[in-house]
């Protein structure tokens, strides 16, 4: 037979690594891309925290409370006082208006509800302006409505 000469087979092995240092430039942990954008997130959140703390305050920084009022207005009587509980109630006519408490302080009511309004008075007064004449009807879960 011929003889074949096959060379001996190579063994291919894989480069050494490189030492750390000679692997490139570290990279740094905080970089001032980094920083600025933490700076900023931080100085967004303080700005918005500060601005909830003035909720329900006026401009000059007094804390807006719903002042007591007796008024007749467009030829119905409006009231409002604390009442038990400390919660604010409004009357219109002798009939309890539920209000509603807004987060920046201004008010809603259930007969007008689609506008805010400053204090509890113009609440009380938007009410009335959306009654138009007619009667402030007992709410179903109030207590006069089951008397």
């Amino acid at each position: 037979m011929p003889s074949t000469d096959v060379p001996p087979a190579e063994t291919v092995t894989a480069p050494p690594a490189p030492a750390p240092e000679a692997a490139g430039p570290r990279r740094r942990l905080l970089t001032r891309r980094s920083a600025g954008l933490i700076l900023l997130g931080g100085g967004a959140t303080a700005a918005g925290l500060w601005q909830m703390g003035r909720a329900g305050t006026d401009t000059d920084g007094s804390a807006r409370a719903a002042a007591a009022f007796d008024d007749s207005y467009r030829g119905r009587r409006i009231q409002g006082a604390t009442g038990p509980g400390g919660a604010f109630e409004v009357r219109v006519d002798g009939r309890p208006l539920h209000l509603m408490r807004r987060a920046d302080g201004s008010y809603l009511s259930m007969v007008d509800h689609y506008t805010s309004h400053p204090t509890a008075r113009d609440a009380a007064r938007g009410a009335v302006d959306e009654l138009d004449g007619q009667t402030l009807r007992a709410h179903p879960m109030s207590t006069e409505a089951k008397v």
